[in-house]
């Protein structure tokens, strides 16, 4: 049977009982993973996959899934793995999750019934257009779906099922790997790669179908305390220096038409406060910088670090504390080096069915880490879109074309050993 034959798709059963159970992952926690109840998934995964006869299956004490689907072939093949992360966004609620299939989509916006004034429109969903004709699954309207990235848990497993399922698809030996917290940048942190033993991996956690990404932003956080003086607000004159006020005017300071999240698109950087809080007497701001320019992190460092020294030279005895601390790089640092695991993923969309076209993002990935953890990760489609909100929508048949392209992946890699 050849791949684009196959027709037994589970992938929707999958997503449809991955969604119903609440991963949300927490950002205020210090424990791993930072929510107990991404394991109850976790644990399912690793209940399916043994079911499926992958007998080394298990969840580690920090939340991960690693399992290992056997080669069944007699040529050397690089070992690969696919990954996907059990978490969903802390942005939007994921309990009690009621997806709703949207069968035969013919145009027009789709009114979610839980709260009506939820409501994706094509004008402001594009990518809708593409989808005529396809079945459409939501959320009622009252939480996020989950696609973000339980669709790309469900493809894994689905793939999974058809290659232990039909060994005339020959491959070389498949590592599987789930992780927790990837939404609150920590989803790599506890990762085993020893452990896990692949060579190239391959994230799936891209959106529109078709797609591959193979570059990410780079980014620093930046931390800046600020000291003033506190007395009482009565006997205050030309003796308080309100550190509140200060970090107010250095938000002010920023420049307001460029490097800013609002102002910028495709490949321009941009530097983000996330975060104020404080006394009169001591304040912190929070910093994101991105740039897929590595080195233009600096310089818009250096622009916020000028800004700061320009507004604390009106308060001569005010001081300040500055931290920047490494959060990820742009993959495609690591990823120009082996372009084998790019040119194969993207044969292996165009083998799918699908015109293939890589794109860069505006953000991060789990790949991005393991990229310079010695994984080398694209990012693949996973078909999902408007993560993180109640609009969050995603397609059977995208979800399916993702299944058929790990398949054709696999296949590759034994294809061309």
């Amino acid at each position: 049977m050849e791949i684009n034959e196959i027709k037994d798709f589970q992938v929707k059963d999958n997503f449809i009982r991955y969604v119903q159970i609440d991963t949300q992952s927490d950002p205020g926690s210090t424990t791993v993973p930072s929510t107990s109840k991404q394991k109850d998934l976790s644990q399912l995964l690793v209940n399916e996959l043994q079911d499926m006869g992958i007998r080394d299956a298990h969840l580690d004490e920090s939340g991960y899934v690693y399992a290992t689907i056997p080669a069944n072939t007699e040529k050397q093949v690089p070992v690969i793995c696919f990954c996907s992360h059990v978490d969903t966004s802390p942005d939007c609620s994921g309990k009690h999750v009621h997806p709703i299939i949207h069968e035969n989509y013919q145009g027009g916006e789709i009114q979610l019934p839980d709260d009506t004034h939820v409501r994706i429109r094509p004008d402001e969903h594009p990518d809708l257009a593409q989808q005529i004709g396809n079945d459409i699954i939501t959320a009622s309207g009252l939480t996020l779906l989950g696609a973000d990235d339980k669709a790309g848990v469900a493809e894994i497993m689905d793939a999974a099922r058809i290659l232990m399922q039909n060994p005339q698809i020959k491959h070389g030996a498949i590592k599987i790997l789930f992780t927790p917290d990837e939404e609150i940048g920590r989803g790599v942190d506890h990762v085993d790669i020893e452990k896990l033993g692949a060579k190239y991996a391959y994230t799936m956690d891209g959106e529109q179908a078709g797609t591959l990404e193979d570059e990410t932003f780079s980014a620093n956080g930046v931390k800046l305390s600020i000291g003033g003086v506190s007395i009482h607000p009565g006997y205050a004159k030309n003796k308080m220096i309100n550190a509140i006020k200060i970090a107010t005017e250095i938000i002010q300071q920023l420049p307001k038409d460029r490097l800013s999240p609002e102002t910028t698109a495709g490949k321009e950087g941009f530097l983000h406060p996330t975060n104020i809080e404080g006394t009169v007497e001591q304040a912190t701001l929070e910093f994101i910088v991105r740039d897929h320019d590595t080195q233009k992190l600096e310089s818009h460092q250096n622009e916020l670090k000028s800004i700061v020294k320009d507004v604390l030279s009106k308060y001569p005895n005010a001081i300040y504390r500055w931290e920047v601390m490494e959060q990820y790089r742009n993959m495609k640092e690591v990823l120009i080096q082996h372009p084998k695991v790019v040119d194969i993923a993207m044969m292996g969309i165009e083998r799918a069915g699908m015109k293939a076209h890589k794109r860069s993002i505006r953000g991060g990935t789990d790949g991005s880490r393991l990229s310079f953890m010695g994984l080398p990760c694209p990012n693949i489609f996973a078909g999902g879109h408007a993560f993180h909100g109640k609009e969050e929508w995603v397609s059977i048949q995208d979800m399916q074309k993702a299944v058929l392209t790990i398949l054709h992946i696999a296949a590759l890699w034994e294809e061309l050993s």
